[in-house]
This record gives structure tokens, C-alpha cells and sequence, in this order.
């Protein structure tokens, strides 16, 4: 394999291709923020705004303004972005709605703890980018927010009937793990580090289970055991793949190569479980105990399953030069690259069949935005980089 042309195909992709489509056709240019839905060809469908989307956008641009190079429309593109979320996203409080119309009045209560999530690595990186203190502000006081609601993550607005099925969900201390990397210059290093070692814990010896044979599942109970109901029985391959690069950065950052190891056996482990060997590509959910999964979309090929496991594929093989990761690299590169990446026009499809075949042409909606690709693009772009280095 030729890492440096492999490296060149994923900047080139990042920098010509998919920025530009969210520069040109995302910016709401008259009243602020960003449109997320975007159709193929980039023209706005729907004007609301998703504060999940916002802090994503706002991110992206502050961090490759911070990582890549000092462009002026990306920094403008990002505070731009920003000072519509500080003035319309949350309460007063910090408590972040999940969704706002386009003048920002607010449609959806803050019941949703990844709006908080994406707020604070915002600002943490629009700090980074301008200085600006009441931007880390912003970012330091949605983190300790997160941190209290982490028991019961949807606050007063929890549907669930107390007492009968606590759960907890293995979103929040994946996010964690990535979050307080993002905004570690705003934390003190006792309370980073504490943190760290909880989340580390949840992800690895709490919801990654050594009597599944290592399968990471999404729902425990709150005592850690499984649960034999939907929610207990949902694996989300993509995640759990997602999770393991946060892991790998984290065991990096440690010295600790037990975790790196760890974190990429049980990247191997849920690929080779999710993996759809009758037509390629990974599916987006699967039951533990194979029943039927509660998700009607289980079976559908979703673009950020792909792109995240593509990083984590990669981080393991630069950190342990596995064979088994690189054969898998190519495999699931090729996939990606023949049935996410439009020929026509720019940015990638989001959502496939189960056979490979475009089921939402649609290039943003309220659920994908201008993050899990770009952000892929940058990290394969930069470990390719990193593995072709140590290899001259």
C-alpha cells in the first residue's frame, strides 16, 4: 500500500471537496448559525436548527483552524457559528436546546445531553482559535453541567417511569472520553485525569463485556450487568468502534499500550460481528442474542459507521502494526470510498440500503451534518501521514 498517495486521497478529499460544500452552502449568511439539511447538490430543504449541528460546524472549522492552517474563512465560518449559539442555543443557564427555528427561537427543550456535548467542544476549540474567554467560559460551565446530569443524563425530561428499569447508556461516557481531551487546556490536571480513569472504566470494564466475548453493548443496568431486554440487548457496531479510537488517543496520551491493545482487539473484535458477509459494508444495529433488533433502519449502511471505524482501523495499526487492521483498512476503505463518496457532486451520501444502493440521496438532515466526515477525512489524513513517517 502506498501511504503517502493513501494519505494525499484523504486531504485532498477534506480540503477540495467536502469543506467547500459546507462553506458555500451551509452558512446561514442573513440571521446566523448553520442549515444542516442540505439536499444532494447542496440547496437547503428545511431551515430548523439542531444544536447538535451547530457545536459540530463551530468545532470543525476552529479545530482545523487551530490544526491545519490559519484560513480566514474557516475562522470566520466558526465564530460566526459560535455567537449564534451563545445567543439563541441555550436558556440563560447553559442548558442547550436540542433544536431552534431559523430566527433561533427555540422548538425542542435541552432534554438532550449530546446539544451540552458539542456545545462545550465548541467553544473549547473557539477559545483555542481566538482567545476569547468568555468562550471558555461557555465551554467550562456546559462540562460541569454535563458532569451533574451524568446519573440521568435527560434531566426532568426522562420519559423513562423511575424505579422499574434503570439503565444507562453507553453514549455519554464514550463522548466523555473523546470531550475531555477537547477542552483538557480548561480543566486542572486532577480533575482531567478524574475524569479520564471514569470514563475509561465505563467504556472498557463496564460496557465491554469479557462473557460476550468481548461485544461492547449500548445498555447495562446501572449496577453493570446486562439486561435481556431491547436496550440491553443492542449492539451499535459503529459506536463501539467510534469509542475505541477516543480509547486508543487516550492510551496514547497515558502511555499506557495495555489499553491500545485492548482497544484494538475489540475494534477487530466488533468489526468481524458486524460486518455483513452477504453484501459488504457494516450494519448499523444487531440484537446480542439475535432476535429481532427493535430498529426498523438495523440493516441500513450509514456513512459514520464507516468513516469511524476507517480511524480506528488505522490508529491501531500505527500503534500495533497489526496485519489483521490493515487487511481490514483496505477493505472497509474500498467500500467506503465506492458507495459514500458522490461521483456527481461534492460531500458524501449518509444512508445506504443494505445492498450498497442510495436510500436518501441527502447530504445533511437533522442527523448528519458537516462532522463524521470531515472529521474522518482529517484523522485518516493525518495517522496515514503519521504511519508513513515512522515507515521512511
Amino acid at each position: 500500500m502506498d501511504f503517502n498517495l493513501i494519505a494525499n486521497q484523504y486531504k485532498e478529499e477534506l480540503i477540495n471537496n467536502v469543506l467547500p460544500f459546507w462553506l458555500n452552502h451551509s452558512q446561514d449568511k442573513e440571521l446566523g448559525g448553520y442549515f444542516s439539511c442540505l439536499d444532494r447538490e447542496g440547496n437547503v430543504y428545511d431551515t430548523d436548527k439542531f444544536i447538535w449541528m451547530q457545536g459540530r460546524e463551530v468545532w470543525m472549522f476552529s479545530m482545523l483552524y487551530n490544526k491545519v492552517e490559519q484560513r480566514k474563512e474557516w475562522l470566520d465560518c466558526a465564530v460566526q457559528g459560535g455567537e449564534f449559539l451563545k445567543k439563541y442555543g441555550h436558556d440563560g443557564n447553559y442548558n442547550w436546546y436540542f433544536s431552534l427555528n431559523r430566527e433561533g427561537q427555540p422548538l425542542v427543550e435541552p432534554y438532550n445531553i449530546f446539544s451540552y456535548t458539542f456545545a462545550a467542544m465548541a467553544f473549547g476549540q473557539l477559545n483555542l482559535a481566538t482567545g476569547n474567554k468568555e468562550y471558555a467560559d461557555i465551554a467550562k460551565k456546559t462540562f460541569e453541567i454535563i458532569l451533574s446530569r451524568a446519573d440521568n443524563p435527560k434531566d426532568k425530561w426522562n420519559k423513562a417511569y423511575p424505579g422499574t428499569r434503570n439503565l444507562k447508556n453507553f453514549a455519554l461516557p464514550m463522548i466523555l472520553c473523546n470531550l475531555a481531551l477537547e477542552i483538557e487546556h480548561l480543566l486542572s490536571k486532577d480533575y482531567l485525569n478524574e475524569v479520564i480513569e471514569t470514563c475509561i472504566h465505563e467504556v472498557m470494564d463496564v460496557f465491554c463485556r469479557p462473557e460476550l466475548g468481548g461485544l461492547v453493548v449500548e445498555n447495562v443496568t446501572v449496577e453493570g450487568e446486562l439486561s435481556d431486554t431491547f436496550e440491553g440487548r443492542s449492539v451499535n457496531p459503529g459506536h463501539a468502534i467510534e469509542a475505541m479510537w477516543f480509547i486508543m488517543d487516550l492510551g496514547e496520551r497515558l502511555n499506557r499500550p495495555e489499553l491500545i491493545e485492548k482497544a484494538t482487539a475489540t475494534t477487530l473484535k466488533m468489526l468481524e460481528y458486524g460486518w455483513d458477509k452477504e453484501y459488504g459494508g457494516i450494519f448499523y444495529m444487531l440484537d446480542r442474542l439475535g432476535c429481532p433488533p427493535q430498529q426498523l433502519e438495523w440493516d441500513q449502511k450509514l456513512w459514520w459507521v464507516h468513516i469511524e471505524t476507517l480511524i480506528s482501523l488505522l490508529k491501531a495499526y500505527r500503534h500495533t502494526s497489526s496485519e489483521a487492521c490493515l487487511q481490514w483498512f483496505e477493505k472497509v476503505h474500498n467500500y467506503t470510498w465506492s458507495h459514500f463518496k458522490d461521483p456527481q457532486y461534492p460531500e458524501w451520501f449518509g444512508y445506504l440500503n443494505r445492498q450498497g444502493e442510495v436510500l436518501l440521496p441527502l447530504k445533511g438532515g437533522k442527523w448528519k451534518g458537516c462532522f463524521h466526515i470531515p472529521r474522518g477525512l482529517y484523522q485518516c489524513w493525518k495517522t496515514i501521514e503519521e504511519i508513513a513517517k515512522a515507515r521512511s
